[in-house]
């Protein structure tokens, strides 16, 4: 009985427990299979893994990476970081329902992440880091609520951030930097309260930082750095206790700085707003903030000075500040910052000395203020912090010797910048000791003494400055020291006069490293030594400005890496070695002021990275190379005072970014190519001095950047082009000593250039402003031709005259209470009469042209009217005359047709001119805005905007009657101006108002005298 019972409890038991286990067998196999399906996708296993590892042949349970509950025997965790696997994700992952940790950072897959991911509902931890997926952040993310930690960093997703990451209410890190991230920051996620750190740097969020940002109470640190942010930097209201770091740089934040953000941020540590656009002071809150480490707030437009209370920062470490407008002198409590390590302020405006308590920094390794404005001398102190790494105090005003033990204590010492500054004296042989120096420049100071011939202490040495000081140097023995440098990369030690002597062989034993040979304007006497060639690794020689002789070493061509050769100011001779055209990494040959001679190697039309060519003040002869139009990145060309000839290449305008081409005192022959025209960048062309023929193309108006443009001493022949006046920037203009003939183009520069810019051409004309006779024209057909002869009222003398008119009846109104002027006694209304067109008419009629000109063709009467003096009829004719700008009437300009009624316009634009002192071609006038809209528009309102003050500088009690009179006058020339020709009066109407103006003005002020008298 009783094994009977026991049986039937079992088969009970067993019956129950079938169904479980089943279960449990059956989604097993489900999670098994989403792994292999993992590891098919996987096309590429560096360490075979998957392939040996993952096999069905072994429990899923113990397979790398995979990690199983002890209740469920599910996967709940797979974490396959650092593995370098190579593939992409299949949607089968999605069937590991019990999954809450999945890690595959540090690996190659790609491609898209499968939305099954969303089906992941344990899933807390996610890192997909450092790898390549790509398309956008699902939104789907959003519904795995239980997710705690999320890292997609270091990979290649774009688009916006989705707005469901804000339903992560329990998330608590986030970090999504270095990716290709677009828009705008959503506010939801600044919703979560959980979370603790953000990381979205280094992406391209644009918009501005949200204001709900620091709500979170749990934050901890934040990183928006590297973005497009714009905006200002949220106000802080509440005690965020947790925030750590605060990570804002290089944004395009703008405004200041909140002023109380810092009251509220008492345990920050770490503040990084370099490399945006904030300005104003740093608000003194910051300086609360006792357990900052790091402070960056370089390359902003902060300003001020530093303030006394950031002394109180104990804890700093790192300070970059430079690129600001800081200035003022440097507070005595940096000194108290005993724990800062890097010091960097250099390009401010920080006046003052450095202070002298400078040494209680005994944890400095960098100390950066150049390029400010600090003086004194250095103090001593600074030279005894042992662990100081960097020095950089080039760019001031410091002054005075230098400590003789400077050296003596700085064994870490890798950098030492004092260039640009006042120092004299000797330069300390203790610097010998600094055994790690790297680099050393002491540059443009007034330092004397030999230089040290054991420079070979300096083992280390890649850079060493010398330049512009006054040491000496005996047959230059310092260079066989410098042998023993091997990493030696830069040597510069031109403009030091006193060192003088020849080059040896020993140059070639340099360090094979040498990039850059300074030495110019050192007195070097001698031949280059063919041993230079040794230097494979030089870039850079620079050797002008000396006096070293015989020929260029064609060891020279053998530096394969050149890029510049300056070998100019000295007496080299002899030719050019063909040996330099096979430099084909040189952009720079200087080899101007020498004795160079032969012809130009037609070679060097191969060194096709050429950008400046100097060959100038030479000997050279032949003709140009046809080759060296090939040069198609030639940026600046001289040839110039050599002994070329033969004609210009017929394809010279194959130079498309050439900016100077200087061609002058050769003998160059034939026309001027009409290729030059296509240089459209050319700012500066010369080909004075030569023998060129035929004329001056038209197509050199096309060259708009031009500003120099000298074609004087040829034979050229034909007219100035009027093109020519397009040339805006035109500053130097020269076509002396030529034969060009005809009427010089009065537009554009041509109003500003001398007559020296056209001497030596005896036919040309029409400049009367340069004394140059007016260019003769056809005679007019009819027999009524002095009657429609065109007078042209010179636009000076009408001004005086006008002017005079005024100051006169002004001036007469306060003559003596005794003397009541007449109208006969005053002298305006002639004046007036005189320009119209009928008193024109009777001044010129039965004259000859003669009473026109002086003398000396100078004009009498030139350049204002532009109509027929006067008709039996209103009628309009062509002229190709130009008028003066902004005098001409609007229909001169649509349609070149002149009338009367063109120069009724002109006067009263010029009645405006005068009463206002303002040209039509002010400045002021831009775009819709003229001379006329002003008037009428200041007229209305305040007419004293209008009326220059210079004219009623001497009105007393008869100011308004004089303002009365100029608004009279001004509300004719505007009535002058009228668009229309048809509704503008003619002189006829207009003598008579200004007879009634001026009676009205005699008048009033005769009132206000005897008003006066009583």
């Amino acid at each position: 009985m009783g094994n009977t019972f026991l049986s039937l409890a079992l088969l009970i038991i067993f019956h129950f427990s079938m169904p479980t286990f089943s279960m449990e067998l059956t989604t097993l196999l489900t999670d098994q299979s989403a792994l292999l399906a993992l590891r098919d996708h996987v096309i590429h296993d560096p360490q075979n893994v998957l392939t040996t590892n993952w096999s069905v042949s072994s429990p899923v349970c113990n397979w790398i990476g995979v990690r199983c509950g002890s209740k469920h025997r599910r996967v709940t965790a797979l974490d396959l970081t650092g593995l370098g696997l190579v593939g992409t994700l299949p949607p089968h992952l999605g069937n590991l329902s019990f999954l809450s940790l999945l890690y595959l950072t540090n690996n190659s897959f790609h491609g898209r992440l499968p939305v099954q991911l969303s089906n992941l509902q344990r899933l807390k931890y996610l890192s997909l880091s450092n790898n390549s997926f790509s398309g956008e952040i699902p939104s789907w993310l959003g519904s795995l609520t239980e997710l705690q930690r999320l890292y997609l960093f270091r990979n290649n997703f774009n688009g916006v951030l989705p707005f469901s990451l804000g339903y992560l209410k329990k998330l608590e890190m986030l970090s999504l930097y270095g990716n290709q991230i677009s828009g705008s920051i959503p506010p939801s996620i600044f919703n979560i309260s959980s979370l603790q750190k953000i990381d979205l740097s280094e992406n391209m969020i644009s918009g501005s930082i949200p204001s709900s940002i620091f709500n979170i109470s749990s934050l901890q640190k934040i990183d928006l750095s590297e973005n497009m942010l714009s905006g200002s930097i949220p106000s802080v209201s509440r005690g965020l206790l947790s925030l750590y770091g605060m990570y804002f740089y290089t944004n395009n934040l703008t405004g200041h700085i909140p002023k109380d953000m810092f009251d509220h941020l008492p345990n920050l540590k770490e503040l990084a707003l370099s490399f945006n656009l904030l300005s104003g002071r740093i608000p003194a809150s910051l300086f609360k903030c006792k357990e900052l480490q790091i402070l960056t707030l370089s390359n902003n437009q902060l300003e001020g000075s530093l303030p006394t209370e950031i002394g109180n920062l104990s804890m700093l470490q790192i300070f970059y500040f430079e690129v600001n407008h800081f200035g003022g002198e440097l507070p005595e409590q940096i000194v108290n910052l005993t724990l800062l390590e890097l010091f960097e302020g250099a390009y401010n405006n920080f006046t003052g000395t450095i202070p002298s308590q400078i040494g209680n920094l005994k944890n400095l390794e960098s100390f950066n203020l150049g390029v400010n404005n600090i003086a004194g001398p250095i103090p001593p102190a600074l030279f005894n912090i042992s662990t100081l790494s960097k020095i950089s105090l080039a760019g001031n005003q410091l002054s005075g010797h230098l400590p003789p033990n400077m050296g003596l204590w700085l064994p870490n010492l890798e950098e030492l910048y004092l260039g640009g500054n006042h120092f004299v004296g000797p330069f300390p042989m203790s610097i010998l000791n600094a055994s790690q120096l790297t680099h050393l420049d002491v540059a443009s100071n007034y330092f004397s003494g030999t230089i040290p011939e054991n420079l070979d202490n300096l083992r280390n040495l890649k850079k060493l400055n010398l330049q512009t000081n006054n040491f000496t140097s005996p047959e230059m023995g310092f260079l066989s020291s410098l042998t023993n440098c091997r990493g030696l990369e830069v040597l510069s030690f031109g403009h030091n006069p006193l060192v003088s002597g020849s080059l040896l062989g020993s140059v070639g034993n340099l360090s094979s490293s040498l990039q850059k040979f300074h030495a110019p304007g050192c007195n070097i006497w001698g031949s280059v030594p063919t041993e230079i060639g040794n230097l494979s690794r030089l870039i850079n020689i620079q050797l002008d400005n000396n006096k070293l002789t015989g020929l260029i070493p064609a060891s020279i061509g053998g530096l394969e890496e050149l890029q510049s050769l300056s070998l100019s100011y000295n007496k080299f001779e002899g030719s050019i070695p063909f040996e330099l055209c096979h430099l084909n990494n040189l952009a720079f040959l200087f080899l101007t002021s020498n004795k160079l001679s032969g012809p130009i190697p037609s070679c060097l039309g191969n060194l096709i990275s050429l950008r400046n060519l100097f060959l100038d003040s030479n000997m050279f002869s032949s003709s140009m190379p046809s080759t060296l139009t090939g040069l198609n990145y030639l940026i600046i060309l001289n040839l110039s005072s050599n002994s070329l000839t033969g004609p210009l290449p017929t394809d010279i305008g194959k130079w498309k970014v050439l900016t100077d081409m200087d061609l002058s005192n050769n003998q160059f022959s034939g026309d001027i190519p009409t290729g030059v025209a296509d240089l459209t960048d050319l700012t500066q062309l010369s080909l004075a001095n030569n023998a060129l023929t035929g004329s001056i193309p038209e197509s050199f108006g096309d060259m708009l950047s031009l500003e120099l443009l000298d074609l004087s001493t040829n034979n050229l022949s034909g007219v100035i082009p009027k093109s020519l006046e397009k040339l805006r920037y035109l500053k130097s203009f020269n076509v002396s000593l030529n034969r060009l003939y005809g009427e010089i183009p009065k537009g554009g520069s041509f109003g500003n250039f001398s007559i020296e810019s056209f001497q030596g051409n005896e036919a040309l004309c029409g400049a009367p402003q340069l004394h140059l006779p007016r260019c003769k024209t056809k005679p007019l057909k009819n027999s009524k031709a002095k009657a429609k002869l065109i007078i042209y009222v010179a636009l000076p003398i009408a001004s005086t005259i006008l002017v005079m008119a005024l100051i006169i009846v002004i001036l007469q109104s306060r003559m003596s209470k005794d003397k009541i002027t007449t109208g006969e006694d005053l002298l305006p209304l002639g004046m007036w009469r005189r320009i119209s067109y009928h008193e024109l008419h009777q001044a010129t009629d039965g004259f000859s042209e003669r009473n026109l000109l002086d003398e000396d063709m100078v004009a009498h009467l030139s350049d204002f009217g532009i109509a027929k003096l006067l008709c039996e009829e209103d009628s309009m004719m062509q002229t190709l005359t130009v008028a003066t700008i902004g005098y001409m009437a609007p229909e001169y300009g649509r349609e070149g047709i002149v009338s009367p009624k063109g120069d009724v316009y002109s006067f009263g634009i010029l009645m405006m001119e005068i009463i206002s002192r303002k040209r039509p071609t002010n400045e002021m006038f831009v775009g819709e805005r003229d001379l006329k809209s002003w008037v009428k528009e200041s007229i209305s309102c305040s007419l004293n905007q209008v009326v220059d003050t210079n004219l009623l500088s001497t009105i007393g009690r008869e100011h308004a009657a004089a303002n009365n009179c100029a608004l009279s006058i001004l509300q004719t020339g505007l009535e002058c101006s009228i668009e229309l020709p048809n509704e503008r009066p003619d002189m006829k109407e207009i003598v008579p108002k200004l007879k009634k103006i001026r009676a009205k003005f005699l008048k009033d002020t005769e009132r206000i005298r005897r008003r006066g008298n009583h």
